[in-house]
């Protein structure tokens, strides 16, 4: 029998959106940390929290607290209810809600320093938005402790090294791998799963940066390369890589299998697959992509080779 040594699991904005979805997707990694040696986690913030952390700081600009204020208290309400909903036991989601509680009073006290500033730079914004993917890393992980799988999240700005390009940072592989190396594969080899960070690095100096566009599908395959992987699965909300959008053409099907080069000739002509750029670690290293639906399990998605 094929022994499975490395996988990589990444789940976006809306397959680790909601409780509802969490479980689902917890129910999609448990299942595969029986099949496989290591299984590497790369989550996307909450649907919808980027936007949220963004719209923080462009009211903090307008100079009044009364507008950024609802913002996070949004924020806080919606952590709160999804870790209500997820965690049963009682010290672990206090300790959960006070990890969330920590980046929420950081966010606070940044949008305090854009309200006197008046304005607020790529850096700042990079901090800004990290803050949604470390908080949804730690309610990913608290979910798997819960089913007894040994989980912890990890801060993918101890792992990805990037230049100092602020909101569309390149990643330093080489630098890169040394992290790995000495970070997450120790994890791996005391039998931890990692839920790692998607979307966002630091550069030498130990700033945090985030990746642009696609950013967590970008972590995920860096993280492939990284790990030399024995596939990367990128789960979504959809059954895989369709023949077009079902919103316009409703009998659209999956694509069973399709090339590097052509999902890199359906991105350039607009369709909303992976980005080129973001899948490029996997290309370099010929490591199976999977684009799979995390509500539909039965679904076998579309494999890219």
């Amino acid at each position: 029998m094929e022994t499975k040594n490395r996988l990589v699991m990444k789940f976006g904005g809306t397959s680790v959106g909601s409780a509802e979805a969490i479980i689902q997707a917890a129910d999609r990694i448990e299942e595969q940390v029986r099949e496989w040696d290591h299984v590497v986690v790369v989550v996307s913030a909450m649907s919808g929290v980027t936007d949220a952390l963004l719209k923080s700081s462009s009211q903090a600009v307008k100079g009044d607290i009364r507008l950024f204020g609802p913002v996070i208290d949004d924020l806080h309400k919606k952590h709160y209810k999804e870790s209500n909903a997820l965690i049963k036991q009682r010290e672990e989601r206090i300790i959960l809600q006070r990890k969330i509680d920590r980046f929420l009073d950081d966010l606070a006290a940044y949008c305090r320093s854009i309200h006197i500033m008046g304005e607020v730079t790529p850096r700042g914004l990079d901090t800004i938005t990290s803050f949604g993917e470390r908080m949804n890393a730690r309610v990913v992980a608290a979910a798997l402790r819960q089913r007894g799988i040994n989980s912890l999240a990890v801060d993918a700005t101890e792992l990805i090294v990037t230049d100092g390009t602020y909101q569309n940072a390149v990643p330093l592989m080489e630098e890169t791998r040394e992290k790995v190396k000495q970070k997450l594969i120790p994890l791996l080899e005391d039998g931890v799963t990692p839920v790692v960070t998607g979307f966002i690095g630091a550069s030498k100096e130990g700033i945090t940066t985030t990746l642009g566009r696609g950013g967590s599908d970008y972590t995920s395959a860096i993280m492939g390369d990284c790990l030399d992987a024995d596939e990367v699965w990128t789960l979504t909300d959809v059954d895989g890589v369709l023949t077009a959008d079902p919103r316009i053409v409703p009998e659209a099907r999956v694509i069973p299998e399709l090339s590097y080069s052509a999902v890199g000739e359906l991105a350039y002509f607009g369709a909303k697959v992976l980005h080129p750029k973001t899948i490029r670690p996997v290309i370099a290293r010929d490591i199976p992509l999977w684009v799979k639906n995390t509500f539909n399990p039965d679904c076998p998605g579309t494999r890219i080779s």
